[in-house]
């Protein structure tokens, strides 16, 4: 098993942002991003990281960008290290497989989700109160059932902290109506697409969550697409309605977390080598059913 990435230090480059996974860097008039094995819970970075994270996240991205160009623009220029400057030449084998250049946006401050299955915080709310992110739902759904058609439920964007679930109307006093408009019909548009896709391949995508930006007065689709870490991946041959599924994801983390009885402060506990491994196969696995491919050592 490779040794986990946590932390990728470019000095030739400027830092723009550090976040709980990615680094971005100023790359002339474009933008270098670089994923770590970093993984993050409830909200807290945790002290391990997982192996080959980073890269999967990366690949499975560039995956889908390549597949949806056709749908929307996304911000993708190159995930080759024949691309990055001469200055970087050191670093080529720890950001292969884990960078992107990418051409920079003006983000569109919400995160766009849509969800084609009740779990997660969707069937925390239904069941309190039979609606999701406001929207009411029919009765008598249980836990994983398939909604009627796919609802799009936004969140804001927290830097800090957790995102909170608001309505879509509240998205339009933020963002205005014909912004909202464009990126509804976008995330709903890619996730039909998606989801389509990974079915043929024995995969359900219960849930997924886009961030889009305008470049030259165009929505574009920025970020990840699609991973496991923004995605929701179910196999469809364990799938069972009413009740919680097993998830191509950090879930596995999650629960462990729980069953420790950590109380979700930082600092996190340190996580059992089981966990850790068992956390990066799934992964992995999730990278080689969605795209076809084997990740390389």
């Amino acid at each position: 098993m490779a040794i986990p990435v946590r932390e990728i230090s470019i000095g030739e480059l400027k830092a723009v942002h550090s976040g709980k996974v990615r680094d971005t860097y100023a790359l002339g008039d474009d933008l270098l991003m670089i994923a770590s094995d970093r993984l993050s819970a409830f909200d807290v970075i945790l002290p391990d990281g997982i192996p080959n994270k980073g890269r999967v996240l990366t690949q499975t991205s560039v995956y889908w960008f390549k597949e949806t160009q056709d749908l929307i623009p996304n911000h993708l220029i190159s995930s080759s290290v024949d691309d990055l400057p001469a200055a970087l030449g050191p670093h080529v084998e720890v950001l292969r497989d884990r960078f992107v250049i990418v051409k920079k946006a003006d983000r569109i401050d919400v995160e766009c989700v849509v969800r084609g299955y009740l779990s997660g915080s969707a069937w925390s709310e239904y069941r309190d109160s039979g609606t999701v992110c406001g929207q009411p739902l029919p009765a008598g759904l249980v836990e994983s059932d398939k909604l009627p058609k796919p609802i799009f439920t936004p969140a804001t964007k927290a830097e800090e902290g957790h995102d909170e679930n608001i309505s879509v109307d509240e998205m339009k006093r933020l963002v205005s109506a014909d912004v909202a408009d464009q990126a509804i019909e976008a995330s709903l548009a890619l996730y039909a697409f998606a989801a389509e896709a990974v079915a043929a391949k024995g995969l359900i995508l219960a849930d997924t969550k886009f961030e889009f930006g305008y470049i030259d007065g165009e929505l574009t689709l920025i970020d990840e697409a699609l991973t496991p870490d923004s995605s929701r991946y179910w196999d469809a041959t364990t799938y069972e309605p009413g009740r919680a599924q097993d998830s191509f994801d950090k879930q596995f983390v999650r629960d462990w977390l729980i069953e420790s009885g950590w109380d979700r402060n930082p600092p996190a506990p340190p996580l059992p080598q089981e966990v850790i491994d068992g956390t990066a196969a799934r992964y992995l696995e999730a990278y080689e059913r969605i795209t076809g491919k084997v990740l390389d050592e």
